[in-house]
């Protein structure tokens, strides 16, 4: 199967400390994540002016002590490149949008609270860049429907859809992890998941149900002041979580055939064993016969036993009790 993208989403989580914008790229990169994403937002661009208060946030204040200035999208740009992972970054308005498609990011992520903003997914989508949307809040199977006519409106073909609880953090009883497979009946598109839950375990279940992309928010640490470090994931955990995601993609295969590891049990199986001596002509049935352990190459397997013993075969020579019968030894009427 194809290796499933990882995203390590940095978001905020720079503190606008450039030093630890780069740390975050490092242990992105470290982890064996495929891109570090961070987010582009101005926090008057973001909200109304006439905002109050959110769940007692004043978010106005809050969010612009956490923009990423816009001139550290190229040396964030160049730092991923020479760590060999992809520097991506959420956009939150068309300023955003413009900058990171000149900065040259090959795809564009749209975030869970503004999956109901067609307006803006529009506006992302006509770049015509491959681009991810996370099926957030107020988000339905049917309004996927609506996200992807927008997208391939303006031609934009390449859409992920991720599924997304927008909890901070999500609880896993909360995480509904088949909406993936009926995302996938419903729509033929690529689906992944937006993963809010403080484990690194439930991105690998969904891995196994169909997921191909994978986001997970991550810090250098949960102790440091910010809304997004206590529940994102540490370098260690972080590292733990693909791992994960790399384990489940192993068991993602249909068997064919006897596998490597059982090559070296082939002889485990069983054969056609005699009861008692059986005299050369003597016809074969479940009277004279039975199945035991090990098996020999050129042995009649325990598999064709109902087939050999309908009585259309019969003994080409003696052979002694309890001993295996083989091919050779053996002819049908």
């Amino acid at each position: 199967m194809t290796q499933t993208f990882v995203i390590a989403e940095a978001g905020a989580n720079h503190n606008q400390n450039p030093e630890q914008a780069f740390r975050l790229i490092d242990v992105a990169a470290e982890a064996g994540a495929d891109a570090c994403k961070f987010q582009t937002y101005s926090a008057n661009k973001l909200f109304s002016t006439k905002s109050k208060k959110v769940n007692g946030y004043d978010v106005l204040t809050m969010f612009k002590g956490l923009e990423l200035p816009r001139n550290w999208h190229q040396p964030l740009k160049e730092y991923c490149d020479f760590k060999n992972i992809e520097f991506m970054s959420t956009p939150f308005d068309e300023a955003a949008v413009d900058e990171l498609y000149k900065v040259g990011v090959k795809r564009f992520k749209v975030a869970g609270f503004e999956s109901t903003d067609l307006r803006f997914i529009k506006y992302v989508a006509s770049t015509q860049l491959p681009i991810i949307v996370s099926a957030g809040i107020g988000t339905t199977v049917d309004w996927i429907g609506e996200i992807l006519s927008t997208c391939y409106q303006v031609g934009c073909t390449d859409v992920t859809i991720l599924h997304c609880n927008n909890g901070y953090p999500t609880s896993v009883d909360e995480t509904n992890l088949l909406t993936i497979p009926d995302i996938l009946f419903n729509h033929d598109i690529t689906v992944g998941y937006s993963d809010h839950t403080e484990d690194t375990l439930t991105p690998a279940l969904a891995v196994m149900l169909g997921a191909k992309v994978i986001e997970k928010h991550f810090t250098l640490s949960r102790k440091l002041p910010g809304p997004d470090h206590g529940f994102a994931l540490e370098p260690a955990q972080l590292k733990e979580m693909i791992q994960n995601i790399r384990h489940a993609e192993k068991t993602l295969s249909f068997k064919k055939g006897l596998t490597i590891s059982e090559e070296a049990s082939f002889q485990g199986q069983r054969s056609l064993v005699t009861k008692r001596k059986l005299l050369k002509g003597e016809i074969i049935t479940e009277l004279n016969t039975t199945t035991k352990r090990p098996y020999y190459s050129g042995n009649v397997n325990a598999k064709e036993y109902f087939y050999i013993t309908e009585g259309k075969f019969r003994a080409k020579q003696d052979i002694e009790e309890d001993d295996f019968i083989r091919w050779d030894q053996i002819e049908s009427l």
